[in-house]
């Protein structure tokens, strides 16, 4: 499949993908704004931003928003990253031309007033409380701020309650009219769509909107020689872990290489992890490794809720585990059953309207291109076994350990954590 793709002259990107033989339609509206343009002052106004487009317009009101959309059967969301902002939907094809008048009513003139401010600071605040409440979570933002320490990707992006109460209305129409521009944007869509009338709807309304300048971010410092260790101490049913690798960017040479060292080692219930900490030990219901990747670098993680008691035992299993796909090459089989499992959930995946706007939208966003699944493909069947095994050697660097816990740990199990960290050093 192809992705044809027109670009305004204010410099707006239109995607899509055509899905014939589906009955419904994805859209979605792509800003670069998300947590890594934001400052500690800012911290969260991304966020922030996002919950404000969905409460009214200048010619609708939030109702009015919610019923245009699921008064013609379809549901809406957005979510807040990293590096973008996206606010999309799913709906009946016929719908669409509705749909996306909608979103773009939205991003480009959303009301922002004082009152829905106010309200929505004081959901924020709750919706920060609810994460901290949650061990599983809280642990993977406690390793971000491990990982990049005094930089905008350790930062929280929901921000933090000191950072959210002083965001003001100023700063977010700021925000706003500086990161949703034409020059900043993406509009991706999926389904049974035709890209010609797609691009001439869009450029209605985009047409006289000036171009905005293209924003830029504060480059990721990749400087650590040796482990690091965060323990949260807290009353919590479980003991949360979390440790983090720094890896590569999302466009390096050898992004399948970890890829499969992600499926291998955590990524399904065949994966040697899962297999060994929860089905031959029992130390953990949920185990599992997330590649995350970022423009200019990236995290390999490997996320674990245990017992308490039991806590030393499987972050021993974990490191034995690392330090030995680092050191050993993997089986042939191993390896196929990788490969067809990367390349079966990506087929999969693009079966979906959703997932398939989601994957032309980031791919546009994040790279200014979209590989066809067939590339991906061929560039899945050039990696080797050797290049998981280097990958391994490169990305899990016992130096560049670093580990967050929450959970009620006590002074001594602390320390035992932390040797465990040097005995895993090769």
């Amino acid at each position: 499949m192809m992705y044809p793709k027109t670009v305004l002259p204010n410099g707006l990107r239109i995607v899509s993908a055509s899905m014939p033989e589906m009955e419904s339609a994805a859209i979605g509206i792509w800003m670069a704004a998300g947590g890594r343009y934001e400052s500690a002052r800012s911290c969260g106004i991304s966020h922030f931003l996002e919950h404000l487009i969905f409460k009214g317009t200048q010619t609708r009101t939030t109702r009015q928003i919610k019923e245009a959309i699921e008064g013609v059967g379809g549901s809406m969301n957005a979510f807040t990253d990293v590096e973008y902002t996206c606010v999309y939907a799913r709906v009946p094809v016929k719908q669409l031309a509705l749909t996306l008048n909608v979103l773009m009513d939205m991003t480009l003139h959303s009301k922002l007033g004082a009152s829905d401010i106010e309200r929505e600071r004081q959901v924020i605040l709750e919706e920060i409380k609810m994460y901290q409440d949650m061990p599983m979570q809280h642990v993977q933002d406690l390793l971000s701020t491990l990982m990049w320490p005094r930089h905008p990707l350790g930062m929280y992006l929901a921000g933090t309650p000191q950072s959210v109460r002083q965001i003001r209305r100023k700063n977010l129409v700021e925000y706003r009219d500086r990161f949703y521009t034409p020059a900043n944007m993406v509009i991706a869509a999926a389904g049974p769509v035709s890209h010609r009338m797609l691009a001439e709807q869009i450029q209605k309304t985009f047409s006289k909107i000036r171009s905005g300048k293209v924003q830029r971010f504060r480059r990721a410092a990749g400087r650590q020689s040796r482990p690091r260790v965060h323990c949260a101490v807290k009353e919590t049913e479980q003991t949360h872990l979390s440790i983090g690798f720094s890896a590569f960017p999302r466009n390096h040479p050898q992004v399948h290489g970890l890829n499969l060292l992600h499926i291998i080692l955590g990524g399904n219930m065949s994966s040697r992890l899962f297999h060994q900490v929860r089905e031959v030990r029992g130390l953990a219901y949920d185990i599992g490794t997330q590649v995350r990747r970022y423009a200019d670098t990236g995290a390999f993680t490997v996320s674990a809720g245990v017992e308490h008691k039991k806590f030393l035992k499987a972050l021993r299993v974990i490191l034995e585990e690392l330090k030995k796909i680092r050191s050993n090459s993997i089986s042939r089989e191993e390896f196929e059953r990788g490969r067809e499992f990367y390349t079966g959930q990506l087929s999969l995946m693009l079966e979906d309207t959703i997932d398939h706007m989601l994957w032309i939208g980031e791919s546009e966003m994040a790279l200014g291109v979209i590989h066809p699944l067939s590339f991906v493909f061929e560039s899945l069947k050039k990696t080797k076994r050797s290049d998981v095994t280097e990958v391994a050697r490169r990305v899990l660097n016992p130096s560049r350990l670093n580990l967050a816990v929450i959970g009620p740990l006590a002074p001594q199990i602390q320390r035992q954590a932390q040797a465990m960290l040097s005995w895993a050093r090769p």
